[in-house]
């Protein structure tokens, strides 16, 4: 053995070649951390002190190869002085330069997943050999930051500035035909044949078949673009990638600038000139939200495993209500691998929930992301009915229909009868107690919430709510239904509008003040858009449905009358009496007309301008911070109170259920990390200037005692 550390060994194979084996030990998967850097740092001084060795191979002793950087240490070394931070990425950049300028050939055999540092070790070797399985990228973009380990330099003298500019801008993951056929590696092949094809590809550059030098030269020098070409490609690039990207998210179009300024420099310069740039980045707070964020995904998952233990396997579901809510429940089933049942009472809302169904699937299809064949086995999987006669081998029902207690509960207490005694009963609900619900079952412990977001096989998130009664078994069975559909579940406690909507309503109450002072809608939803949501209050409103906002607004006022009951009529009382539905019906705060493809497409009317001037009970000027402000304030402060009273657990799991549910800028971290970003000090203070709109607006006395101990929601 030439070296043997916990994460990387180095062993000779035959003939001086040697293999550089990455295999960090207690973990499922590679990364770079400080420690498997300072491994790499050991091996290749090792390899460069033995002068027997003629070629390297570096593979992993994993189902990946390497998955990137350790994440969790970018927090706390993302706080330090640049020049520190500066420093310590040359000096791991040093390690990468010095395993490429090895005396000998490299090859390195790409098993899996090889992203971020992972790619950019590959992209060091002379040669990159891959399995037909494996997928290879520089995902950075996503955590706001860009490649640190020579990704901005080696990947556009390798594959064309152009190529590389897709790739680091999109941040993609790309399959290995792709990756062969940009140039980004040189062989793929399968994956029993992987090591063979390695060894074969570093024996011919040790014999001079192949010039591995004259292959590395390119990596070392300076771009082959002269000025006018450098002009036209990276003047056109920042455009349109400013144009993909938006203002919020600057790390895609520093990527390119960076790569511009490191154009007509080698190597060790342009790494410095890369290093300049992701210390700017990582210092950013758009960078600590997405950082924060990837961290909360990981903090999900890990506690949602614990819940395997004991969940029953789901082999056979069932969906009570077609419908389009329906269908769309059946489809993420079906096309995920779970044979569903799909019952409804009247033939045309099983037609209705089939047509949404084959809808989905032939999207995906015509997409390419789906074969005929797949699709045909997908709508198999889906067994409409109008009876509960093949309910005896169900593993889990789905009630999805309409939103009435009474209703609901009907429905409920009818399917206990015709499923076996241990199936797990969940109601779609957006609203409505489950521990209410659940006095009509016989077997309350079996019954728990799963709320799907509409459109259902968009939105990620899926709230899985605990009654009073509620078994573990029965909510740990939810919890993996849902991730087996490819949802992210959030497991909250019961209460009026559980998690999502609860938060949702007050930021709904804060639009209706503004709209009380006569502020325009359409004013707000630029605003609020221009803050970072895919749409304005106004336009979601519409989205959601009117007629749904109005009985939500009912339901969260009778459960939490101090802060949510409103005096007289509102807007959404408004467009409610005048059947302004939203698109469902074509009119709500907007008229909606159908685009060339099909898509509705909200135009200003006059008309709601006028049914709106009836609530206005004073004319008051806001500025556009006020705007903000009004929205989010109760928002945040519903969030802080559903923490404080244990509906959620974690700030991770309230923070992810509003970045999946309602789409809360993922670049503002969520609500709490929102407040934390403002200062938990400067954020009550904020709320204490508007105390004069009432309870919503009032910090909770726990928040106040967070600002005066100097308290963060994280970190």
């Amino acid at each position: 053995m030439i070296y043997e550390g916990k994460a990387i060994t180095v062993k000779a194979l035959e003939s001086g070649i040697v293999e550089l084996k990455f295999d960090l030990k207690g973990e499922s998967v590679n990364k770079f951390n400080r420690h498997t850097l300072n491994e790499l740092r050991q091996s290749v001084d090792a390899i460069k002190a033995d002068a027997s060795i003629k070629g390297v191979i570096v593979t992993s002793g994993k189902d990946v190869f390497i998955v990137g950087a350790d994440i969790t240490e970018f927090v706390d070394s993302f706080k330090l002085p640049d020049a520190e931070l500066v420093a310590g990425n040359l000096e791991a950049n040093r390690i990468f330069s010095d395993f490429e300028d090895l005396a000998v050939p490299t090859v390195v055999a790409i098993n899996g997943i090889a992203l971020g540092g992972g790619f950019e070790m590959c992209l060091a070797a002379d040669y990159r050999v891959m399995a037909d399985s494996a997928k290879v990228g520089l995902p950075e973009v996503k955590l706001g930051i860009y490649p640190g380990f020579g990704g901005t330099v080696r990947l556009p003298r390798l594959i064309g500035t152009d190529n590389a500019v897709e790739w680091i801008a999109s941040g993609k993951e790309n399959r290995a035909d792709d990756a062969l056929k940009m140039g980004a590696v040189d062989a793929v092949v399968t994956s029993d044949k992987l090591q063979a094809a390695a060894l074969d590809l570093v024996k011919r550059a040790i014999s001079g078949e192949l010039d591995y030098k004259a292959k590395r030269q390119p990596k070392l020098e300076k771009l082959k673009l002269n000025a006018i070409e450098q002009m036209m490609c990276f003047e056109t690039a920042k455009g349109f990638v400013a144009g993909q990207a938006g203002p919020n998210y600057p790390a895609p179009v520093e990527a390119i600038k960076t790569i511009q300024k490191a154009a007509n420099f080698g190597r060790d310069k342009a790494l410095e000139v890369e290093a300049a740039g992701f210390v700017k980045l990582a210092k950013t707070p758009v960078a600590a939200s997405l950082i924060g964020l990837f961290l909360n995904d990981q903090e999900l998952k890990k506690k949602s495993k614990h819940y395997d233990e004991i969940a029953k396997d789901v082999k056979l579901a069932a969906v009570l209500g077609a419908g389009i809510m329906g269908g769309g429940i059946a489809y993420q089933s079906a096309v995920k691998g779970t044979p569903i049942l799909m019952k409804d009472i009247r033939e045309d809302g099983i037609q209705m929930g089939l047509n949404e169904a084959s809808k989905l699937l032939g999207n995906r299809v015509a997409k390419g992301r789906l074969t005929p064949a797949k699709m045909a086995e997908a709508l198999n999987a889906i067994r409409p009915t109008l009876s509960y006669g093949d309910f005896g081998n169900v593993d889990i029902v789905v009630e999805a229909v309409v939103e009435n207690p009474k209703v609901k509960q009907a429905v409920l207490a009818e399917v206990e009868g015709a499923v076996k005694e241990d199936t797990i009963l969940a109601s779609n609900t957006s609203t409505i107690s489950i521990s209410l619900l659940a006095k009509a079952l016989k077997r309350p412990e079996n019954f728990v919430g799963m709320h799907f977001f509409n459109p259902v096989h968009m939105m990620p998130l899926v709230e899985v709510i605990r009654g009073e009664k509620s078994s573990e078994v029965a909510v740990a069975t939810t919890v993996a239904y849902a991730k087996k559909m490819g949802k992210t579940p959030v497991v909250v406690n019961d209460c009026p509008g559980f998690l999502v909507n609860r938060v949702l309503f007050p930021y709904f109450g804060g639009f209706s003040k503004l709209l009380a002072f006569g502020v325009d809608f359409v004013r707000i939803d630029k605003v609020m858009e221009k803050f970072g949501w895919p749409m304005g209050p106004a336009y979601l409103s519409d989205v959601v449905g009117i007629d749904t906002g109005h009985h939500g607004r009912d339901v969260m006022a009778e459960g939490f009358p101090d802060r949510m009951a409103v005096e007289g009529r509102t807007a959404v009382d408004v467009m409610y009496e005048a059947d302004r539905l939203g698109q469902k019906n074509g009119k709500g705060f907007y008229v909606y007309e159908m685009d060339k493809r099909g898509k509705p497409k909200k135009v200003i009317d006059p008309q709601a301008y006028e049914l709106l001037k009836s609530i206005v009970t004073e004319q008051r000027e806001v500025t556009d911070d006020d705007i903000i402000n009004f929205m989010m304030i109760p928002l945040c402060m519903e969030t802080v109170r559903c923490l404080e009273d244990g509906i959620v657990e974690t700030a991770a799991e309230a923070d992810m259920g509003l970045i999946y549910g309602i789409g809360f800028p993922p670049f503002r971290g969520g609500a709490l990390r929102y407040i934390d970003s403002v200062g938990v000090v400067e954020f009550v203070a904020l709320a204490d200037k508007y105390a004069d709109l009432g309870a919503l607006y009032t910090p909770t006395a726990k928040l106040r005692e967070m600002a005066v101990n100097g308290q963060k929601f994280f970190g």
